[in-house]
Order: C-alpha cells, then sequence, then structure tokens
C-alpha cells in the first residue's frame, strides 16, 4: 500500500491506539476491543482497516467459544529508519492534515494521563546544518525503534506506560 493509504488509515485516533496496543501484544478484535473500551464490531471494522493497507498482520489464529479469533500484531515500528534513504513522496494536502488532527486529538488525550517523572518535551523551528539533522532524524528513530520492540502487553509486571509522539521533518525554505 502506498504512504497515502497509511496515512489515510491512521487518520483516526481509535486506530493510532490500536496499532500502540498492538505494538507490545497480539490480539483479536474483542481483546482490542475490551482494552479500548469499544464494541467488539468497531474493533474488528478499524482492524481491518488497518490490516487492508499492511499496518498490522494477523499472527494467529486461535479457536474460542465455537469460533475462530485471528489475533493481530503491529510490526513495522520497530524496523530501523534509515535517514539517508531517498526522500518519501509529498501526499495530499487534506490526508496529512486529517493525519495530524488524528495525532493532535491522541497527544491531548495522552496528556490528561501524565504522570509525573522524567520526561522530554521539544517544540522547534530552526536552521540547522544538514548533517546535524541528519544525526537528529537517525537518534529518534533509534529511540522509536527502541520503545516499539520493547513494548509489552498492556499491565505486563514490571512495566509503566509511556507516550512517545515524535514529528520530524524538514521544512521549505521561506
Amino acid at each position: 500500500m502506498s504512504r497515502i493509504d497509511e496515512l489515510r488509515a491512521t487518520a483516526h485516533p481509535l486506530r493510532l491506539r490500536m496499532l500502540s496496543l498492538l505494538t507490545g501484544a497480539a490480539m483479536s478484535a474483542a481483546e482490542v476491543g475490551r482494552e479500548l473500551g469499544v464494541s467488539q464490531a468497531s474493533a474488528s471494522y478499524h482492524l481491518r482497516v488497518l490490516e487492508r493497507v499492511g499496518l498490522i498482520r494477523v499472527v494467529e489464529t486461535v479457536r474460542l467459544r465455537g469460533g475462530d479469533a485471528k489475533r493481530y500484531r503491529h510490526e513495522s515500528s520497530s524496523r530501523r529508519i534509515d535517514p539517508d534513504a531517498p526522500p518519501a513522496p509529498r501526499v495530499p494536502a487534506e490526508d496529512e492534515a486529517s493525519y495530524v488532527e488524528a495525532l493532535i486529538e491522541e497527544l491531548r488525550r495522552r496528556a490528561r494521563r501524565r504522570a509525573d517523572g522524567p520526561g522530554v518535551t521539544t517544540d522547534a523551528e530552526l536552521w540547522v546544518d544538514p548533517e546535524v539533522w541528519r544525526r537528529v532524524v537517525h537518534h529518534v528513530a533509534e529511540a522509536s525503534a527502541l520503545l516499539h520492540a520493547a513494548a509489552r502487553p498492556p499491565r505486563s509486571p514490571g512495566t509503566q506506560p509511556v507516550s512517545m509522539t515524535a514529528a520530524l521533518f524538514r521544512l521549505e525554505r521561506p
């Protein structure tokens, strides 16, 4: 699927939450629904949207009460990102705007749950050397991959819920 299809699929706060949830554990629509407080039917619909664009995949099918339940997993976030790779083509502004709105809504939800403890908040629009930019993209991508690879099922003993939102991109010259 294309980057545009992925953006359209993730331009919904519930789907963003599902991707985070399915990074730490393979879950069925019923399990996702219970965890996120939505109906199984709603969870199933949104999971199919994410599966259709390749953001999640079925990793197992289990027999439950006379039926089969698919368990889904999101694994793409733990892949390493190459900061030297050619840039992806731009997506239409309306698709990007929908995704950004969903991201904002999800960040607001998470911010309401913020706990005391260490954290980092950065907002900047700067002019930097291209090598510095490449290094920053590399380090943030590595941090993202590390968090996704270490994700565990909700409420696993010895874990704590955390949030990471990062949006790095070059700006057009004025």
